[in-house]
Parts: C-alpha cells; structure tokens; sequence
C-alpha cells in the first residue's frame, strides 16, 4: 500500500503547470502537492527533445530524492510529448501527462469533427498529439499550430497586452482557416491567455484546457492506489523554483491564487 500521505508532485518549465496545481488543488484539497517550476531553464518548446528528456528525467529523480511522492504529474505538454514513456520506465509510481486527458476533453467537446491544437515549437514538431489523435479518433480532423512567443509572454505576466493580441492573431490564422469548432491549447501556460485567445478565434470556438481532466486522472489514479488522504492536518502545498524566486512568488500568487505562499529556491 502506498502511503496517503505521500504528495502529489508535479512539474513543468515555468508557472504554466500552475493550472493543473489549481485544478487538483480544487479537486482534490486534502492531497499534498510539490510544485516545481523550471523557470531557470525555461522555455522548453524552442529546445531540442533530448534536452527537455534530460531535464524532465533530472526533475523527476530529484522529486522523488527529496519528495518521496505518490505520483508525478508531467504539467507540461512539450515533457509530456517526448518523455513520458521514459519517465514511467525510471521510476515505480504513477506519472501522468497532461496530453491525452487534454485530447479527450477535445474529443468530447467537438460537434463537426474539425479540431485544433495550438502549443509550442516543440510539442508540435513532435508529433504527438497527431499520433494520439489517429489512434482515439482517427475520423477527426486535427489542425495544429506552434505559437512561439506565447510561453514568453505569460512567465513576464503580459497576458492581456496589445503585442500579445497582435502575436495571436498570427499564429492562430491555420486553425482559424481551418474552422475549427474546438481548439486544444496545448500547453499548460496558454489558459492564461485564454480571453486574448478567445477573442481572436470567436465565441462559436470552445477553448479546451487540459487541466480539468488531468485533475481527475490524478483522482483516478489516488483512488485505484487506495492512497487518498481523507482528514488530519491540513494539505500541505511547496512551491519550488529553480529560477527567481521572488518573481515566481509575485506572479505564481497573481497566476494559481493564495495557495502559493512561499516559493522554495533549488539550483542546479
């Protein structure tokens, strides 16, 4: 039996994982959460696939060196499209990945059968959502787009400025001439953009976030483990950064909400 009072820990580049950290917060307010935040190192999507597998491995063995947790949860699409199958072989506890739960939510969501998925240079180039998509739903038409430039934006807490307007209304052209009725956005920072998404798209596209159901593949998992924690002292929720930590605690609190009190310092 594993122990409920192990943690759920989680990770991605930068303060974008912080959604799917609300979410299970939400969803699930007697569990542990370590949160670690690469921000040192981000963005992933622009750098090669072997580097952000190095980097996940090497987060993910120092969470569970210095967290002993019950789960990992892969907060980011671009770890998650090139280094899940990895993660699970080097460890012997449940990692999850935000990209399957995100595609599902799509899926159940469209009415015409024409989809899409805006994420990072790297998510993208990977492939991986194409090859998920074929294998769930191999009837949907899937319009995918890199958005560069997006992940930038929402670490420096420019979410609603005119430049980022003007980006989105370049980088989201395919999957508006597409006619997409629902788009995926694949990547954990972009809910954070989602009122400057939604206005360039149209209010007839329904904006998909994969953290909702991440949350609840997370409760599935506590549950077939039998290692929920039902009562004692209250959650306790660490944030760790391996960046500034000042400025992940400014906008980390503005980002997840009072949950994010204290940020702890890690180096590499």
């Amino acid at each position: 039996m594993v122990s409920a009072d192990r943690p759920v820990a989680m990770f991605d580049s930068g303060f974008g994982g912080l959604t799917v950290a609300r979410a299970v917060i939400d969803l699930l307010p007697n569990e542990h959460v370590v949160y670690f935040g690469d921000t040192a190192r981000y963005p992933y999507g622009p750098r090669s696939h072997d580097e952000v597998r190095g980097f996940a491995r090497e987060i993910t063995q120092w969470l569970v060196e210095q967290h002993d947790p019950k789960m990992i949860v892969v907060a980011c699409n671009t770890a998650s499209a090139v280094a899940l199958d990895e993660l699970r072989a080097m460890v012997d506890v449940p990692v999850i990945g935000v990209l399957e739960p995100g595609l599902r939510s799509l899926l159940e969501v469209t009415i015409t059968g024409r989809v899409g998925m805006i994420g990072t240079v790297g998510t993208v180039a990977s492939g991986a959502y194409q090859e998920l998509s074929s294998d769930l739903a191999p009837g949907i038409s899937l319009t995918c787009a890199a958005c560069p430039g997006f992940v930038e934006f929402v670490e420096r807490g420019e979410t609603r400025s005119d430049q980022v307007h003007v980006l989105a209304e370049r980088l989201l052209a395919p999957v508006r001439d597409a006619k997409v009725d629902s788009l995926l956005l694949g990547c954990t920072h972009y809910p954070f953009l989602a009122r400057t998404i939604g206005d360039v798209m149209g209010r007839d596209v329904v904006l998909v976030s994969s953290a909702d159901e991440t949350a609840f593949e997370v409760q599935r998992a506590i549950e077939s483990m039998g290692a929920g924690r039902v009562g004692g002292d209250p959650a306790v929720r660490r944030f760790v950064s391996s960046g500034d930590v000042e400025t992940f605690a400014r906008l980390g609190r503005q980002l997840l909400g009072p949950e994010l009190d204290a940020v702890e310092a890690h180096q590499w």
